[in-house]
């Protein structure tokens, strides 16, 4: 009786806590405007960057809103309706002009000079019978195009059904589009008389377009508009960033891309754009809060906390009286902490074979030749502490792939560890691969892969520490006690290109890095160079030429090639090198928006320098200084065949690297002949160099040597 009256109370009581969260009211959604600034127009929600009224509202003109008497929001530098706005997306929908064979405007320019440009989720489609349509840009080089055919019951057509009769579609080019002008061409089939009607044609929204679809020859001909998505973004020297450094709710990533993408961090939502725009999501006021029923769900920032009831508490005293009571509390205790540890235990063994941790086991239990040692797999908790739970004074850098963090081990050693992105399960295996590659990979040159963690949420990975940051940062960055010397240049180049000839040639498979930039070369405590970031990098098999991926890299360094045809191949990566030597001579960033627009792209003002002759034009000053003419020639020959927009011209790494080499060999004979007619001679006197270039825009450099 009295085992049965105790269960019969714990089941009274066990509701209790429920109606505490259920009561909770839910907090109102934190604003994505400016303080005293409108914002909606109508139905359209106006978020920060984009505002109404006054300039303080929005970023600047181009991301001006106009709320019309009709309560249509327009953006001011384009002249077009808006009708929804995407922080998450960095995208706009708008009401888009309908081009008409009928009429003689077809071209459509309103997109130049502005932060925005045709997003890839639009398709060009054309409606009409016997009909060519093309789009083109102002060079006439065309961009795309379809054709379409009479039905034999003209006017009609499935819905949603555009398979070129009547209606034909073609995906928009996978390039950076601003304007563009649309042309039609008859196709005048034998005993067909259709050509004089009317043709349409217009960039279109897919999902809407597929849901509005139905007969093009009644409701295509009276459409003026339809609704286009475009892409935008901020760019960096636009926004004053030293306010992300005191937020922890908002996560940036801009040192790798032209152009600043934001988000609120996980437990906040808001306007990751606005100073304390991301506010803490109060998860005890949303319904199925992840607290069971006798706990009382407290928020914090960015989470939440279940506590027990306190009522249940008293309860569980009053009636625990007697030895009988307590002796049931201490077990229903100990098998609720049993519970816990055992889900403790399934999530990570669900976290380890979802990761690919099983996979990467066999992997290396496969091995036989000793290497099973080089890649160590940690447990959660040992990088924890290394890491002090991953605190944020602890991040020494942030990318596309992820999170890196400085760390400490038991033994002292100090490591970094990458908390990457959560890893596509399809792309389990290929990721598991990588690992075990690179978990073999012996150079002097490239960091060193520790180990890895598999019981997180998303996959961690141990790697050497490498103290002085990138080479992105000491080239652009002043260094007053160590600036980079013409002799420190010369080596970190050839050192970069040993390493990557190693990848390409000499590892037991190739491997493509796919993302050579100065942020992924780290410089070690004696400034010797470490390549880093293999988070998009592929092996292939020796009898293999090419890689076919989604575009992925970062502007200034991606290989034009590889983005037109989506093939990546050994000379993507050396084009990406050839980046990185212009930036070594120059001194100056792939992507600067403070020089003139022809001269936005290093690569291009680059190769405009050598054709003309004025490389002393883009040199930096310390390099005219202390290098040779023929030492600064022949690295501005190799950077230029490195840059050649056809890939099959360009030379290979291994070529690259021995050119390097044989010029740092060169250079140190001759260093060591100078210092040796020095001491026989006692020379003190020094000569100024034989040639003086001075940098103006008159100025000519010296005669190519080739």
């Amino acid at each position: 009786m009295v085992y049965q009256w105790l269960f019969q109370m714990i089941f009274l009581l066990w509701p209790l806590s429920s109606s505490y969260s259920s009561a909770l009211a839910k907090a109102p959604p934190p604003p994505l405007s400016k303080p005293n600034c409108l914002s909606s127009c109508g139905d359209v929600i106006i978020p920060f960057p984009f505002g109404m009224g006054a300039n303080y509202c929005y970023l600047n003109d181009s991301f001006a809103i106009d709320c019309k008497s009709n309560n249509k929001p327009f953006l001011r530098s384009i002249n077009l309706e808006v009708l929804n706005i995407s922080l998450t997306d960095l995208t706009i929908r708008v009401q888009h002009p309908v081009s008409n064979s009928c009429l003689t405007i077809n071209e459509t320019k309103i997109l130049e000079n502005t932060p925005f440009y045709y997003s890839h989720s639009n398709k060009f489609t054309s409606i009409g019978c016997n009909n060519i349509a093309f789009m083109s840009d102002f060079n006439n080089s065309r961009l795309g195009g379809c054709s379409s055919i009479c039905s034999d019951e003209r006017g009609k057509t499935e819905f949603g059904d555009c398979n070129g009769i009547n209606c034909c579609q073609t995906t928009v080019p996978w390039k950076i589009i601003q304007s563009f002008n649309t042309s039609f061409e008859a196709m005048n089939f034998e005993g067909e008389n259709y050509t004089q009607e009317c043709k349409y044609a217009f960039l279109v929204e897919t999902e809407w377009f597929d849901n509005e679809f139905t007969y093009p020859d009644e409701f295509v001909q009276n459409w003026t508009q339809v609704p286009v998505v475009l892409d935008w973004n901020i760019f960096n020297s636009s926004l004053d960033l030293s306010w992300r450094e005191h937020r922890s709710s908002t996560e940036c990533y801009d040192e790798v891309l032209p152009f600043l993408l934001c988000f609120c961090r996980t437990g906040y939502e808001g306007n990751p754009y606005l100073l304390d725009g991301c506010h803490d999501i109060d998860e005890c006021a949303t319904n199925g809060a992840a607290c069971e029923r006798h706990m009382i769900c407290k928020n914090t920032n960015g989470s939440h906390r279940c506590i027990p009831h306190k009522d249940a508490n008293v309860s569980i005293i009053i009636l625990g009286i007697g030895t009988g009571l307590g002796g049931l509390l201490l077990l229903i205790v100990g098998w609720r902490l049993c519970i816990i540890i055992l889900k403790r235990i399934k999530r990570k063994e669900e976290l380890f074979k979802r990761n690919g941790g099983l996979l990467l086991q066999q992997h290396l239990n496969s091995l036989i030749d000793g290497s099973v040692d080089r890649c160590r797999i940690f447990n959660s908790k040992e990088l924890n502490k290394a890491t002090d739970n991953f605190n944020v004074n602890r991040i020494l850098g942030q990318g596309g792939q992820g999170t890196v963090y400085k760390g400490m081990l038991a033994d002292g050693k100090v490591i970094a560890v990458k908390k990457s992105k959560l890893v596509d399960e399809s792309k389990l295996k290929e990721f598991v691969n990588e690992v075990v590659i690179l978990s073999q990979i012996h150079h002097r040159n490239v960091v060193k892969l520790l180990g890895c963690c598999f019981e997180t949420e998303a996959p961690l990975l141990v790697y050497e520490f490498i103290p002085n940051g990138t080479l992105f940062h000491y080239l652009h960055d002043e260094n007053e006690e160590l600036p980079p010397t013409w002799d420190m240049r010369l080596r970190i180049a050839s050192e970069v290109a040993g390493a990557l000839s190693y990848l390409h040639s000499a590892a037991s498979l190739p491997i493509y890095h796919r993302d050579i930039k100065s942020t992924n070369i780290l410089l070690d405590d004696k400034y010797r160079v470490k390549l880093a970031d293999f988070g998009t990098s592929r092996s292939v098999a020796m009898d293999e030429t090419h890689v076919t991926t989604r575009v992925q890299g970062t502007f200034g360094y991606l290989d034009p090639e590889y983005f037109r045809s989506s093939q990546f191949t050994d000379k993507s990566d050396v084009y990406s090198f050839g980046v990185v030597l212009v930036e070594l001579l120059t001194g100056q960033k792939p992507i600067c928006l403070m020089r003139s627009e022809g001269s936005r792209s290093l690569v291009t003002y680059f190769i405009a320098c050598m054709e003309e002759n004025r490389l002393c034009d883009i040199l930096h000053a310390q390099v005219i200084k202390q290098g040779k003419q023929e030492e600064i020639m022949a690295i501005a020959n190799i950077a230029s065949r490195c840059l050649n927009p056809v890939g099959k011209k360009r030379p290979t790494m291994k070529e690259v690297a021995v050119e390097l080499e044989a010029i740092l060999v060169a250079k140190n004979e001759s260093k060591m002949l100078q210092n040796f007619v020095e001491i026989e001679y006692r020379e003190t006197e020094v000569t100024e160099p034989s040639w003086n270039v001075v940098s103006t825009s008159t100025s000519t450099s010296f005669e190519d040597t080739n």
